[in-house]
This record gives C-alpha cells, structure tokens and sequence, in this order.
C-alpha cells in the first residue's frame, strides 16, 4: 500500500495554519449529497477532511499474511437436536469471549431477503440527487433519515460513507415514510432479523449459564436501529477509512455484507479481514453487553477500508434501547454471573451514561468503559 506523504499527515497537527476543516465540513454538509455526491461529481483526489488521522493503522500489520479467520457458527439443527445445540452454545461462548465477533449460517433467514436487501439499500443511493437530499437530515428523532457520518462535526476525520438509518422499534416508522425504492424489504428483512435476535439472544444467555429468555426479557435491549452503509468507490483508499477504528455502543449488532469484503476486525494485535460469505451474518458483541457479562464477552474494535471499486453495502441491526443516548435505566454486571471467583469488574451505572463516555472519546471502548471499572 502507498505511504502517505507528510503534507498528507498534516491532518489536525496545525503546521498547516491556511486549512479550515470546519469550512470544508460545512460546505460537504449544505450538499446534502454525502460522499456519493463528491464521487459523482468526478473527483480524482479526496477533500482533506476526510484523511485518516491515524493513518498508520492501514499498514500496521497485513491481514493477508493472518491466517486467523473469525468463527463461523452453524444454527442448523439447533432446536430440535441438543447436541448440536451444545456444540453450538461452545463454539459462541469461545466467539463470543475470545473473538467478540461470529458469523453465523443457516440463520433462518433467505439469501433471497439477504441479497434483496442489499439491492434495497443500493437502489436507494442509485435515485436522483433531489429524492436522496430529501431524506438527508441529522434529527436523530427522525425515524427515517440519511446522512454522511453520524459524528460529522466533531470527529477529526471524515469517513467515507454514506449511511440511511430506520428506527425499527418500539414504534417503527409508518410504511409511507419509507422510501419506496426500499420500502417492503427493510419491513420484511427488520422483522426477520428482528426473530433472529431473539434466537442469539437465548443462545447468548444459554453460553453464559444463564436462564434462556434472560436477555430477551431486558427491556433495555429491545431497541432495534437499522442502518444502511453505502461505501463509495473512493479515489485514494490510502488516505482515509470507510469507518474508522470504533466498537458498538449497544448490546449487539447482527450484520449483512455485500461480497466486496473491507471489514476487519483487531484480534491479538493484528488486523484480521471477516470474509465475505454468501447467505450469512455477522453477530458481533457491543459495549453494554461486555459491561453486563463482567467481560465473558468482549466489545472489540473493528474498522471498514475502501478501495477503488465500489459502491460497498453493508446493513447494520443494532440492538439497544433509546438511540442514540441510551436510557436511564440501571445496567451493571449480570448478578447470577457474579462469584468469589467472578467479582463484579464494572459498578452499575446507566446505559445512557455509558454511551455519554463513548460518543466525548471517540469510539474508544477502553476509555467508554474505563470510568466504570471498580
């Protein structure tokens, strides 16, 4: 890969006093086109706001010399054969402590819905610039919107992605308020991975020794927030990320990705990439989930690179109440989980604050986390 050059690592170091990020931000902003429009408007170099400002996390390690592979994990037979369903429950409860991330086959859901879905979200990035711009908006209590990085104005760079986001739940949005192009997918594709939740939830509750509908019953984990990623071919992969270093602040996430790939993962040091497989998802672990479990499982960082093909989709189902704050509602480590041998490593604190600490340190589940260990 191309090592950047000096004048391009001048991002945010201040030896260059001419550059104004803030007006180059607002001027990408009142376009309301996102990176999809700076694309299809023919440029050949990338605006400065949108340099990596920790470029050196492209070339730390090489992921094609890793032969580590994130697990996959087959749902088949589960429900009716139990000893497929312990091999199942083993293989999550290592996923889930050592890796933080799994995916998962025969999850129960169609490739057909997968790949429609995927479809859905391109042909909402394919319509005219007027249609696109009149979803684009940064009122989060809308329940339909798009829009260009969610933490445009005060992350110290620019990703390269579009996103377009449904709140599925407690109230979905009327059908009406879902773009056409896109509309009777998203509400079969969120009802179907609304299903599945439930199942990894079980199974979830099932590999920490827990009762099996004990996670299903916290109200504070029934949110459902879906977002299409769209990731445009990007002239100078080199210098910026398509999404930047971060973990979830929620209880877990289920992904869909296109057959592009991009998505890695940080696991024991190295960088490694969560390959691409037709007809399945990725499950991976969120902050308040590695907080409740006492560190069983464990939220860790990933990251998405760009190349110079494209557009890349990915559709993200996160789960956690009340976004993009959280709630009031008391979370701490789960009490049946807590032993002599297992005492509490996080005090009770409240979903909302955890995901105060999270959005003023970037991202960054050590320093979310940090201020609640004991």
């Amino acid at each position: 890969m191309e090592t950047p050059t000096k004048n391009q690592l001048d991002l945010d170091t201040g030896e260059d006093s001419t550059y104004d990020r803030m007006a180059e931000v607002k001027a990408f902003e009142e376009t309301k086109l996102g990176v999809k429009g700076l694309v299809d408007s023919g440029i050949t170099k990338i605006p400065r706001m949108f340099y990596s400002a920790k470029l050196e996390d492209h070339t730390d390690i090489s992921p094609n010399d890793s032969k580590l592979n994130v697990p996959i994990i087959d749902l088949k037979g589960i429900a009716t054969n139990s000893s497929l369903r312990v091999e199942a429950l083993n293989k999550i409860r290592r996923a889930c402590k050592e890796w933080g991330f799994f995916q998962v086959v025969n999850h129960g859901i169609g490739v057909e819905v997968l790949d429609e879905m995927i479809c859905g979200i391109r042909r909402f990035y394919e319509q005219e610039d007027e249609v696109r711009k009149s979803f684009y908006s940064r009122d989060v209590n809308k329940k339909v919107r798009c829009f260009s990085n969610g933490n445009l104005f005060r992350d110290p760079s620019t990703d390269w992605r579009d996103s377009v986001a449904f709140v599925m739940t407690p109230e979905p949005p009327n059908p009406e308020e879902i773009p056409a192009v896109c509309r009777d997918i998203v509400i079969e594709y969120s009802e179907k991975v609304r299903a599945l939740r439930f199942t990894i939830f079980e199974l979830f509750s099932e590999a920490l020794g827990l009762h099996p509908s004990y996670l299903n019953e916290l109200d504070s984990a029934d949110g459902y927030f879906l977002m299409g990623q769209f990731y445009p071919p990007c002239p100078e992969p080199e210098l910026t990320l398509g999404t930047s270093k971060h973990t979830d602040i929620c209880f877990m996430t289920i992904l869909l990705q296109d057959q592009m790939g991009g998505l890695q993962v940080l696991h024991e040091n190295q960088w490694v990439d969560v390959h691409p497989v037709h007809g399945s998802l990725i499950v991976n672990i969120g902050d308040f989930l590695q907080l409740m479990t006492n560190d069983m499982f464990s939220s860790v960082y990933h990251r998405v690179l760009v190349r110079h093909t494209g557009p890349r989709i990915s559709v993200a189902s996160l789960f956690s109440k009340s976004f993009p704050i959280g709630t009031s509602e008391v979370i701490g480590p789960i009490k049946q989980l807590l032993s002599e041998d297992n005492p509490p490593i996080y005090r009770e604190t409240t979903a909302k604050d955890v995901a105060a600490q999270y959005f003023e340190n970037g991202r960054n589940v050590k320093a979310s986390l940090a201020p609640f260990r004991l």
